[in-house]
Parts: structure tokens; sequence; C-alpha cells
């Protein structure tokens, strides 16, 4: 038994390294550019392949094809980082941090679909590390050397990086930066050329700690998604920016997930508990537990605002005639669509409109609200479930059922919001997806009742609504009820107090405003219209799977609204239909439709930083005064 627990605390050891070294280069990039960059788990990802191909060039059994393969694939990535940063994230530092988060999101399609194109879509695996294909003895067990390895390596690292950042100049300065980058720059100092190395060493840090992997699992597609994921949860736990609390978060996470793999199954009062499955969602419990105790992380400092930091502006246009006339007009046009198309472009309607209202909801949160939310798939992903177990379990009719999705999405929101309007910033955000991957997590494996991953079927709609045509009116109606609800709720003095909150919390507070229960009231707000388009969704679909509630459809979310802008109150909508058309249109004509689509989401961001509606609002107003002027 003490062998056992030796074992897995050593496993621990080697996967807590393997995740410090990718969390420690995400720490840095944000402590400095205070950039979320979603993409460092493509930079991960990209390791492992160049690992794999400079090893198979340069000899894979031999100590210098191996070794200076991975060191290659490590530099190799440290510069495509560097491309990256001159190229896209150095033109958009000054634009809203959530179209950043948007920039890196269109770069990870696009070396999805590259790496897709250059490596194929098998796994590639690796030969063993040269040198240390043995294992020792350890009370009896038989552990690799080359974990051995792992667990010296990322204490190595550490001490690299503490002697780098406080006995160097430019560390100093890179410290400095985290503080304030504003008065580092006013003082002389080449940012540009400070936040190009700082970029070359956190993507060096993923692509070494992707290299290093190439023994322990093989180079696949999926790695991007599922790293970055582990290492958020790392950089918030500990603390963002510190990278010490990094390497603490590291251990503690990487233990958690070793001993639950080691304590197996467990029969408690005749139930037996699979803790080998909570490995999916641990890391997730874990922050949501630090965030709600220490909302700053382990070791990290709350962040305070950035001097000349872009600020987002509310919708504050009155819902005038014009405004009125204008949704009429284009009620209408939706309305006439379907005498000009077929049952396909029906489906697409009935998309488009479920996920306008899902993104509306979304919007509300982070406009009026100011509330980011990484994690509001699962709002969404209640409503489905909520509205086909109703049909399913309960027998209810299809059009009662669906009303238990609102009701199930703003009970999921009543629960978790409760906890995230205690934090803000990046730290709400990422509690949002905490709880998100736990309800994922309870769906995915509770197959008596949800169906586990396999999902649900024979969710259709009532008789009276199976002709596409129908269906689409009353999907449509709803949608657009949800829509102009939430827009009149923004205009209330509900909306104007949200506002009042998010804009000054102190001042709000101090003329009576309850901040943090407006705030609460919000959130539920947004559950209960999000699980409304959760239950179109699935009697649109017939069928529903855990998708619903996973991390990319929350991504997706948030891609619609910044696509949209998050400065008018019709951009989710317009967000959310060119999002819908471009997936569907791109995906049905190429096989790398990743990375066209995240091609066209990088123009539009670096083109149009205030997003299409946003854009078109101001191009109207560019346009007003110089009509005015014509004689």
């Amino acid at each position: 038994m003490l062998a056992n627990i030796v074992i897995q605390f050593m496993n621990g050891l080697a996967g807590a390294s393997s995740l410090f070294l990718v969390a420690a280069g995400l720490s840095i990039i944000f402590g400095v550019s205070r950039i979320v960059n979603f993409a460092h788990g493509s930079l991960y990802m990209l390791g492992v392949y160049l690992a794999y191909t400079f090893v198979e060039y340069l000899g894979r059994s031999t100590l210098f094809g191996f070794w200076g393969g991975v060191v290659a694939a490590a530099i190799g990535v440290g510069l495509i980082g560097v491309v990256i940063e001159v190229l896209v994230l150095r033109r958009i530092y000054r634009a809203p941090e959530l179209f950043q988060l948007l920039a890196t999101f269109a770069l990870v399609l696009v070396i999805k679909d590259a790496a897709l194109y250059i490596w194929g879509a098998e796994d590639l695996v690796g030969p063993r590390a040269a040198g240390l294909r043995g294992a020792v003895q350890i009370m009896g067990k038989r552990f690799p050397e080359y974990d051995l390895f792992l667990i010296i390596i990322g204490p190595v690292v550490l001490g690299l990086l503490w002697l780098l950042m406080n006995r160097t100049r430019w560390g100093r300065l890179v410290r400095a930066a985290t503080q304030d980058r504003e008065m580092v720059g006013a003082l002389g100092v080449n940012q540009s050329g400070l936040f190009t190395g700082v970029f070359f060493l956190g993507a060096f840090l993923a692509g070494l700690g992707g290299a290093l992997q190439l023994p322990r699992e093989p180079a696949q597609l999926m790695l991007d998604i599922s790293v970055i994921s582990d290492a958020f949860v790392v950089v918030v736990v500990g603390g963002m920016g510190s990278i010490g609390g990094a390497f603490l978060a590291a251990l503690l996470i990487a233990q958690a997930k070793a001993f639950c793999i080691g304590i197996g199954d467990v029969t408690i009062l005749g139930t037996v508990f699979s803790f080998s499955k909570f490995t999916l969602v641990v890391e997730f419990v874990i922050m949501a537990i630090v965030l709600v105790v220490r909302p700053w992380g382990l070791l990290g400092k709350q962040q305070g605002a950035q001097r000349g930091a872009f600020m987002v502006e509310p919708p504050l246009y009155p819902l005038n005639q014009t405004f009125w006339l204008s949704v009429l007009g284009c009620i209408v046009l939706l309305g006439l669509l379907p005498l000009k198309g077929d049952g396909y472009l029906l489906v697409l309607l009935i998309d488009i409109a479920v996920f306008a209202l899902f993104a509306v909801t979304l919007h509300f949160l982070m406009g009026p609200a100011g509330m980011v939310s990484f994690g509001h798939a699962a709002y969404f992903g209640l409503g489905c479930y909520g509205a086909a177990l109703a049909f399913l379990k309960l027998k209810l009719p299809m059009e009662v059922a669906l009303f238990a999705g609102p009701l199930a999405g703003g009970l999921g929101a009543l629960v978790f919001g409760w906890f995230c309007v205690r934090l803000s910033g990046v730290y709400l955000a990422m509690l949002t997806l905490a709880f998100a991957q736990i309800a994922w997590s309870v769906v995915y494996q509770w197959d008596a009742f949800t169906g586990g991953s396999n999902g649900l079927i024979g969710l259709w709609p009532s008789d009276w609504l199976k002709n596409k045509t129908l269906f689409y009116a009353f999907a449509l109606t709803l949608c657009i009820a949800g829509i102009l609800f939430l827009w009149r709720v923004v205009h209330a003095p509900f909306g104007y107090a949200l506002r009042a909150g998010r804009d000054s919390p102190l001042r709000a507070d101090a003329i009576g405003i309850d901040v943090r229960r407006f705030q609460w009231f919000g959130f539920v707000l947004a559950g209960i219209f999000a699980g409304l388009a959760g239950g179109l969704f699935a009697f649109s679909k017939g069928s529903i799977s855990p998708e619903t509630l996973a991390v990319p459809r929350s991504v997706d979310g948030l891609v619609m609204v910044l696509l949209g802008g998050v400065q008018t109150l019709t951009g989710p909508v317009a967000g959310a239909a060119v999002f819908t058309w471009l997936q569907d249109t791109i995906a049905r004509n190429t096989e790398y439709w990743r990375a066209i689509l995240g091609l066209t989401i990088l123009v539009i961001v670096l083109a149009f930083p205030m997003g299409i509606a946003g854009f078109l609002k101001l191009a109207a107003a560019r346009l007003k005064p110089q009509a005015e002027a014509v004689p």
C-alpha cells in the first residue's frame, strides 16, 4: 500500500513538472502583456509535432537525435511565438482584452489546420527517450527513468527562471512591466522589443513542455484544447503572473489527479465512487475552491487597472422609433426568407435564431453587467438537458418540456452566479469556466440519467411543429421575444443599475445599489434565456450530447459577441448570424474550414476592432454630419 502511494506521488511530481513548463510560459506572457493567450495550447501542440519531426530527421535512436530534436522543437516554437507577436498581437495591444482573446482563438483555428495539413490526422507516436529508456526500483516498484528526469527538470526550470527574473536587467524590466507597463514605456524602455522577448520565452517554454511529452503521449490534434484548459487552471490557481504560484498550483493539481487515479473505485455504504473518473474535473473543483476562498490565487496579487487601457462603452442609445422600425423590418425579412429557400436554409435559419439568443444572453453579462463568462455554455447545455429530460423522463408534452430548459438554465445560474459575482476580471471568467466544466463532467459521466457521452435522442417536436417552416416560425418568435426582452431590460432601471455597478462599484454602493445582488439577478436572467435557447436547440436537432456544455460552445458564444461588437445591442445578433453562416458554409466546402474561419476572424479583428455592428454604427455616425452638410 505504501509503495503504491509513493509511486503515485512520484507520478504526480512528473506530471507537475510537465504542467508547470507550459503554465509558466502562459503566466509570463500574461504578466507583461495582459493577454490571455488562448493559442498557448497550440504552441504546446506544435512542440510535440516539431519534436517528432526533428527526432525522426536527426535519428530517433541516438542521444543527439532525440535531445537535439527536443531543443530544436522548443526553439522553433519560440520563433513561431515571435512571428505571432510581431504580425498579429503587436497590432492589438491597445484593443480591448476580449478582442485580444478573440485574436488568439483565431490563431488556434489556423494552427490546428496547419498541423492537419502538414502532419495529417493520424496520431504520431514518438520514440522513447534516448539514454533514459529503463526503469529504477522504488520500494519494489518499477518507475521510468524518464519520469525521474521530468521530476528534476521542473525545479531546474523554476530556478533558472528565478535567476533570469531577479539577476538580470532584462528580468528586472519584465518584472517592472508586470507591475506597470505604461511607466516602463515612459522611462524609455523599448516595449516592443521587451514584449517580443517575453513571447519568445513563453512560447519556448510551451514548446519545451510539449517536446518533452513526446515519449509519453502521441502528437495529435486535440492536444491544444486539453492542455490550454489545464494551463489556465494552473495559472489562475497559482495567481496570474506568478511563476512560483504556477509551480505550486501544478504540484497541487498533478498530485490530486495522480491520487484520484491511484484510489480508483471505492465502495462507501454500498455505493461505488469512481475517483478515477473524478480526474476529468478535479482541477476545476480545486480552482473553484481556491477562487472562492482566495480570489487572486495562491500567490497572486490583485491586478490594478492599466493606465490608458481601452474601456468598452455601454450601449446607451435609446430605443427610439427608428430602432423599433428597423427591428420590425428585420423580423419581416426573416419571416419571408423561408419562401425563397429549401429545407436546408430553414435549418440554418433556426440555428442562427437560437445562437443569436444565446449570444445576446452572453452580451447581457459582458456588456451591461461587465462580467465576462468563459463558461456560458453551461446554461445553454443545462437548458438542452432540462428540456430533454422533462420530455423523455417525465413524458411531458414538448410545449411544456421546452420551458424546463429556462428553468434548468436559471437554476444553474442561480447557484453558480452566487459565487461568481464575488470575483471580477479574469478570475471571474475562470470561475465560470470551472463551474461549466463541473456541470459538463456530471452530464458526461451520469450514464443512467443523462446518457453519458452518448447523449439523448428522440427529441422531436409535437405533430403541429414537425413541419420545418412552422418550427422555424415558432423558434424565431421565442428567440425574438427573448432578445427584445433583454434589450428592454438593458434600458430599464435594472439595466442602469447593472451599468453603474460595472463602471463604479464604490459609487453605486454609496447611492444604495446592492451591486452583487443586481449582478446575481443579471446572472440568473441571462441563464434563463440561455436555457430557452438550449431547449429550442435540443428540439431542433432531435438529439443532444455533452458537447452542448463543453468549452468550445462557450468559446463560440464569445466569438459571436466579439465579432458583432460589445458596444452595441445588435452586435451579438450580427455576430451570431455571421459566425454561424461562415462556420456552416466553409465547413461544407473544405476540409480546412478552421483555418479559413480563423483568418476571417483575424481580418475582422484587425480591420474592425469594435466589431461588425460597432464599425457600421461608427461609419453611420461619420456619414450623418456629411449628409447634413450637403445643401
